[in-house]
């Protein structure tokens, strides 16, 4: 399981909603038995979403916001088959964390 790779929701109840998870965690921590995650939600109202802490992330082709503060740890035996990696969106995840840790 690598950095950024990205996981089915395990939670059955909040999948529609958060069809996915993203692995944050280092690389370097593979030896703990849990993975820190954002959920990626699908944000579908009138109202406007705070982009730095929400980013918008794409997972196979759909546009999801990236919920930094709801970040937080997984048991790596509930995250299966990854779906996507979205690595190439890094910076945007990091800034999302630094929003909710430094409020930058």
């Amino acid at each position: 399981m690598a950095q950024y790779d990205v996981f089915p929701n395990p939670s059955a109840s909040g999948a529609s909603g958060i069809p996915y998870v993203v692995v944050i965690q280092s690389d370097l921590l593979d030896a703990l038995a849990t993975r820190l995650t954002v959920p990626l939600a699908v944000l579908d109202f009138p109202g406007k979403v705070p982009t730095a802490l929400c980013p918008v992330i794409t997972v196979n082709g759909q546009r999801l916001h990236a919920l930094a503060h709801f970040a937080a740890p997984l048991p790596v035996k509930q995250l299966r088959c990854s779906v996507d990696n979205v690595a190439t969106q890094a910076s945007t995840l990091v800034a999302a964390m630094d929003a909710v840790l430094s409020g930058i």
